[in-house]
C-alpha cells in the first residue's frame, strides 16, 4: 500500500529519469479530490488521447469535456517526448474496472481478464495521457515511447514497484482500447529494462 509521492517529487522523478517536463499552470493544486479520496496507489496506467494536435490535446487533458471534467490524467507525453503536467491528485482517467486486475496489479501478478467495472482507478492509479489518434494508424514515434517508458519507470522506482505495476487502460475496464498502437507486454518489458 502506497500513498502517493507529494507533487514535487512526482516532478523531481520524472526530471531524474531523463524526461523533458513541461509544468502547465496550477497542476499541482488541479484535481478531483472533492469526488473522493486519490490513494492508496498501486500503479501506473497509459492511455491514448484520440485526438491530434500537442495543445489542443495538452488543454483537452487538463480542462476536460462536456460531461467529463478535468484533469483527465496526471501527465500528457505528446508526440515529441515531453510530458506536460496537467493536475495532480484524482484524475479522470480511469473509471471503473476489474476489481481483480487491481489485485493482480498490487500482487505484481499476471493480468486477468477485464470483465467487470466495479472499483474506482481514479483512486489507484496515475495516469498519463499519449498524444495519438488510437486509430492503428496514427504512428508512435520513438521519443514518445520512450518518454511513456520513462514516466512510468519513474513513478514505478519512486515506489519500488515492477514493471507488473503498469498497465494499459485496456487491460483495467472493459470496452476500452487504448492505448492502441504498441503492446503493453513490449512497454512493460521495456520498463523491466529501465529498472534494472
Amino acid at each position: 500500500m502506497s500513498s502517493p509521492m507529494s507533487a514535487s517529487n512526482f516532478l523531481e522523478a520524472l526530471e531524474d529519469e531523463g524526461l523533458t517536463v513541461v509544468q502547465v499552470g496550477d497542476w499541482r493544486t488541479h484535481h478531483r479530490n472533492h469526488k473522493g479520496p486519490w490513494g492508496p496507489v498501486h500503479g501506473v496506467m497509459l492511455h491514448h488521447t484520440a485526438t491530434k494536435g500537442s495543445a489542443r490535446t495538452v488543454d483537452t487533458c487538463r480542462d476536460g469535456y462536456p460531461g467529463l471534467p478535468g484533469p483527465l490524467c496526471h501527465g500528457v507525453i505528446t508526440k515529441d517526448g515531453r510530458v506536460h503536467l496537467v493536475g495532480y491528485g484524482r484524475a479522470n482517467h480511469a473509471g471503473l474496472g476489474d476489481d481483480d486486475v487491481l489485485r493482480a496489479v498490487i500482487g505484481e501478478k499476471r493480468l486477468p481478464r477485464d470483465n467487470e467495472a466495479d472499483t474506482d482507478g481514479n483512486r489507484h492509479f496515475y495516469g498519463f495521457e499519449c498524444e495519438n489518434l488510437g486509430d492503428g494508424d496514427d504512428p508512435w514515434p520513438a521519443v514518445q515511447l520512450e518518454a511513456a517508458e520513462k514516466a512510468a519507470a519513474a513513478v514505478c522506482r519512486f515506489h519500488h514497484w515492477g514493471a507488473p505495476s503498469v498497465i494499459g487502460h485496456r487491460e483495467w475496464q472493459p470496452g476500452k482500447i487504448d492505448p492502441r498502437g504498441f503492446s503493453m507486454n513490449g512497454m512493460r518489458a521495456r520498463i523491466h529494462d529501465r529498472l534494472k
